[in-house]
């Protein structure tokens, strides 16, 4: 079998593993020890990210004409890549907080929902907060009003309803409501 015929599953592979992607890593692993490479490997799998090795020159067959094209210029040395198809910002985020303990990881470039970025704008990428947790904190700062709303409602019917607050008088209510009566009508 000719060389070429061997190197096109691989290449099939890659191209089907970066469809769809939301993000691509390429990084790299020179000088990790075998446990630390089982480690990393754990935290992204447990992340929903692939992470393999592959030759530069197979990469760059399977990038080309896509999104990532790109990434073919960081392709020196020992390369492996990380891609996520659910959640652009794991694979950065997961390399940059190993990389602080193993330093021999070193993050090259990537591309995020079609940007190429180079190592330095990876590690911005990297401080942005997953969805799930954009989401929560969105979700909790609609919920905090509707909370203190509550419990202010909760406060005046333990003060005993409306006639149990001093805070505004009675007289004042049925003015109002005559001032909106007496509005022309449009």
């Amino acid at each position: 079998m000719a060389k070429v015929e061997l190197k096109q599953p691989i290449i099939a592979e890659i191209a089907s593993n970066i469809k769809d992607a939301a993000s691509v890593v390429v990084v790299d692993y020179r000088g990790i020890t075998v446990a630390q490479d089982t480690v990393l490997r754990k935290q992204l799998r447990e992340a929903g990210v692939t992470y393999k090795v592959y030759k530069n020159t197979m990469m760059t067959r399977a990038f080309k004409g896509t999104e990532f094209e790109g990434l073919a210029e960081s392709f020196e040395g020992t390369n492996a890549i990380a891609i996520s198809k659910e959640d652009a910002t794991a694979p950065a985020r997961i390399l940059n907080n190993f990389a602080k303990e193993c330093p021999a990881l070193e993050m090259k470039a990537g591309v995020v929902d079609g940007v190429l970025y180079d190592a330095k704008g990876m590690k911005e990428i990297a401080g942005i907060p997953s969805r799930e947790e954009l989401l929560s904190k969105f979700l909790g700062s609609i919920q905090s009003p509707i909370t203190n709303i509550a419990r202010v409602l909760n406060q005046i019917a333990e003060k005993g309803g409306a006639d149990g607050c001093e805070s505004a008088p009675a007289a004042e209510a049925p003015a109002a409501e005559e001032a909106v009566e007496a509005a022309p009508a449009e």
